[in-house]
């Protein structure tokens, strides 16, 4: 077990081995909790970048086979650009 010690400033320094353990890196954030035993828990929070590759392709199980709605998209969106330029 490893001990630290709070700051005037109420900061704290991480051991390395649990920064290690848990792949932080500066700017990682941590959401604190008090346990109902009066233990401190810190956990976590996933990266945006880690979040996102979470949810890649999440929604690939509604589409129809062969769908491509990226292309879709800018179909439409050149077809609004038409519109657009058609008009008086």
């Amino acid at each position: 077990m490893t001990t630290t010690t709070l700051t005037r400033r109420h900061q704290i320094t991480l051991p390395t081995a649990i920064v290690q353990a848990l792949e932080l890196a500066p700017g990682s954030q941590v959401e604190w909790s008090i346990g109902a035993d009066g233990t401190l828990i810190g956990r976590p929070m996933p990266s945006r970048a880690q979040r996102a590759a979470a949810l890649h392709g999440a929604g690939r199980k509604y589409l129809r086979p062969g769908a491509d709605p990226v292309q879709d998209l800018i179909a439409e969106r050149l077809e609004d650009d038409d519109d657009y330029r058609a008009e008086p």
